[in-house]
């Protein structure tokens, strides 16, 4: 069966290495922070001003004034710092930040994103994510493989406002683990239950599919 918002990120805790400096985007990513492996270390900076951000709060913990960038209350681990915007931003567009892991309405088989505004409908802004793909080392992004019309977010070519043009790397779905390559999007593995040619159906893009796919393990 497909993974749910929670499995897709336990599985995108999967891609995190010790030491690494995190961005979490909106939505399904800020989950990422709830699984971290054991004995290891990952900072998650978070746009509005926090370097060291840790995971969703117990009742006991929450702190009205200590947000995210989506406005959810969080936690910090030991040694965090908090700053401004300015200084924040400063952090992105340097390169300090080794991944990020954003939401998407669209993503291409190019590896083009689309993410933050549908024409005819008001958004407050673009947030952080033009600088995070811009700036990143490596763009991952979480999303339901289709929208709520049933129809493909992964396409031969965005149809929406783009984020960032050829910057998405990896894509990991309620459905499956894919790549960007040269030749489209790759796919790695499978959620449990589901079947290659469900994939295919629901993945407008160019799609190579290998002889075996594995199932992704959680």
């Amino acid at each position: 069966m497909a993974l749910d918002k929670f499995g897709i990120a336990k599985r995108i805790a999967k891609e995190l290495k010790d030491g690494m400096y995190v961005n979490l985007g909106i939505g399904i990513p800020t989950l990422v922070a709830n699984y971290v492996p054991e004995n290891m270390t990952i900072i998650f900076q978070s746009e509005n001003g926090i370097l060291g951000m840790g995971p969703y709060p117990t009742e006991e913990e929450v702190d009205a004034d200590l947000i995210n960038a989506g406005k959810e209350t969080v936690t910090l681990i030991k040694g965090a710092a908090l700053f401004d915007s300015a200084e924040s931003f400063g952090m992105i567009r340097a390169g300090k930040i080794d991944l990020t892991v954003l939401g998407a309405m669209e993503v291409s088989e190019q590896g083009d994103i689309a993410n933050w505004k549908i024409p005819g409908k008001m958004v407050k802004g673009m947030g952080g994510a033009m600088d995070l793909v811009a700036s990143a080392k490596n763009i991952i992004v979480a999303m339901i493989h289709t929208n709520p019309k049933g129809e493909s977010k992964l396409l031969p070519a965005c149809t929406l406002p783009l984020t960032g043009l050829r910057c998405v790397k990896k894509i990991i779905t309620d459905l499956a683990v894919l790549e960007i390559t040269p030749n489209g999007f790759l796919l790695k593995e499978k959620a449990p239950g589901v079947t290659v040619e469900e994939i295919k159906s629901k993945t407008l893009g160019k799609l190579i599919c290998p002889d075996n796919v594995p199932d992704i393990a959680l």
